[in-house]
């Protein structure tokens, strides 16, 4: 759901079915932000943050940690997240955090996607 509305809003979406692969797909891709579940298979959300900031290649990108896991907020920014959302949250409220650590301007997100978007790859 997330994924689909990030797209809806011109973002690029990558996704990973564990926290190894996100790393993996962190270090291949470089993306502009790590929208990351911390109750992951193999690898779990807080490790795969952890390695990714201690990898150069990945150090300085946001990560916002999203999860349905009572009380992570702390853990998660203690694994270097620099956001966290609770699920079930609103899309709208997740894109307006991806704003917000992007520094992209703009109205705020209207219950329609505006299908122009961001000019940007994000």
């Amino acid at each position: 759901m997330y994924g689909m509305y990030l797209k809806s809003m011109g973002c690029d979406v990558y996704t990973a079915t564990d926290g190894a692969g996100a790393i993996r797909q962190a270090m291949a891709v470089h993306p502009d932000l790590i929208v990351l579940d911390l109750a992951m298979p193999h690898v779990d959300g807080w490790a795969a943050a952890e390695r990714l900031r201690r990898a150069r290649a990945t150090r300085n990108i946001p990560i916002i940690a999203l999860t349905a896991i009572p009380g992570a907020r702390e853990s998660a920014r203690l694994s270097g997240c620099d956001a966290f959302m609770a699920k079930p949250c609103l899309p709208q409220l997740l894109w307006c955090e991806v704003r917000l650590l992007l520094g992209i301007e703009g109205d705020p997100p209207t219950d329609e996607p505006d299908m122009n978007g961001p000019a940007a790859n994000h």
